[in-house]
């Protein structure tokens, strides 16, 4: 069944999502920055995907207000400060604070493992990459893993919420290796299981 699906921001990961979504046949709907339209995407779905630099999700959040109550809302955003560091980690995630921020939103944390580019077909060079899904609800979190096997990854469920603080690191991990180290934007992380 096709889920409507909102996406907040239209960057490489907003644009990524929009399309590998829409291609696995959901109902998509991705805006900039325009507070009605933000406000209105997210009353129209049922999924909330904040595709924002992790900077912006304070705004963000204050134009959302109440839409995204009793929704799913997926972070897909890299906890990191304006000069490429970790903002949170050990004791808390950015998904985390979300959830504080969002009360009676469904957080979820996924796709930041993954660069923007591969996140339309789930796959580096034929091989499906892994996509790790944490959330305290479990409804949510299924429905995402969902998401992302139509989108073509292998889903892993990453458990609780609590676990972005890893999934946050990793993501970190993955920036420092395609571009720090220089092996480029064409890797990714696959669990072997």
């Amino acid at each position: 069944m096709a889920t409507k699906i909102g996406i907040i921001g239209k960057g490489n990961v907003g644009g990524a999502l929009q399309r590998g979504l829409a291609r696995a046949g959901h109902e998509v709907r991705a805006v900039g920055k325009d507070p009605a339209a933000v406000r209105q995407a997210a009353v129209w779905a049922e999924v909330v995907f904040l595709a924002v630099p992790f900077g912006a999700l304070d705004d963000t959040l204050r134009t959302l207000g109440d839409a995204v109550n009793g929704k799913v809302v997926v972070d897909v955003t890299n906890a990191l400060t304006a000069d490429m560091q970790l903002a949170l980690g050990f004791t808390t995630s950015g998904a985390e604070e979300l959830q504080k921020k969002a009360p009676q939103a469904r957080v979820v944390k996924a796709f930041n493992t993954v660069f923007a580019q591969h996140m339309d077909q789930g796959q580096v060079k034929g091989e499906k990459l892994s996509l790790l899904v944490a959330s305290d609800d479990a409804g949510g979190r299924e429905r995402v893993l969902g998401l992302g096997r139509d989108l073509g990854f292998d889903p892993v469920d990453a458990g609780p919420l609590r676990n972005s603080r890893w999934l946050e690191s990793l993501g970190y991990l993955n920036i420092l290796l395609g571009y720090v180290q220089k092996l480029g934007p064409d890797i990714g992380f696959r669990l072997v299981r």
